[in-house]
């Protein structure tokens, strides 16, 4: 597999700016729950998703295009469920591209540095399946929160 970074792809009718507003506005209701805290709209915005006992990781919006484009470079993290290296997602970015496909609006998602060769690959691509492809998907459609 070698250096491939972990990506998933959701779409939909809604428009751009409904993906775009669900990701950066109502990030508490597809992933981080009860347990996010800070800002995720503007650039130079800071937040932090905490589930205390599992997954730490502080981000910082480093790229904002609305309706097309949104980087998160995640400035701290510790995943304490990990044996060699727990801070393995600081440095790494979150990236969401928006375009329009026909009628449909798609959405890339991308963890930039979540490649295979990292301890936490297996679980990450997991969650991250269930964050983007579940909760976020659902609340883009339905806008219903995860929790």
């Amino acid at each position: 597999m070698g250096n491939k970074n972990f990506t998933a792809i959701i779409e939909s009718s809604k428009s751009p700016e409904i993906f775009y507003k669900s990701i950066t506005k109502d990030v508490a209701k597809w992933w981080g729950g009860k347990d996010l805290e800070g800002e995720s709209i503007n650039l130079n915005d800071e937040f932090i998703v905490n589930h205390p006992g599992a997954h730490y990781s502080k981000q910082k919006l480093i790229e904002v295009f609305p309706g097309k484009k949104i980087i998160w470079l995640v400035t701290e993290s510790t995943l304490s469920w990990l044996k060699k290296d727990q801070h393995e997602w600081t440095n790494t970015k979150m990236i969401f591209e928006i375009t329009t496909i026909g009628d449909k609006t798609v959405l890339h998602f991308t963890h930039d540095g979540l490649v295979p060769e990292k301890e936490c690959y297996t679980m990450c691509e997991n969650g991250w399946n269930m964050v983007i492809k579940d909760w976020l998907f659902n609340y883009i459609i339905y806008d219903k929160p995860h929790f």
